[in-house]
């Protein structure tokens, strides 16, 4: 089945933020440590099991020192 154009810039936000992390060079537990959530869920987040609320996505951004806006359009 194909993605529509909302799962694959879901995909594409997911892969960013994974990437934004091995830039760091943090694990997941690392970044869930520091985001204040649970190392389940960014796993889940970076394989595209789930979209996280605007408020997790915001809290690893922020965790990370990485611009939301960068995130979103690139």
């Amino acid at each position: 089945m194909a993605l529509t154009a909302i799962e694959k810039k879901t995909m594409r936000i997911a892969e960013r933020l994974k990437d934004a992390r091995l830039e760091r060079e943090w694990s997941q537990e690392t970044l869930a440590n520091k985001a204040g959530i649970d190392r389940k869920t960014v796993n889940r987040i970076e394989n595209g099991h789930f979209s996280p609320s605007m408020t997790t996505f915001l809290l690893l951004c922020d965790a990370m020192k990485v611009n939301a806006q960068e995130i979103i359009a690139k």
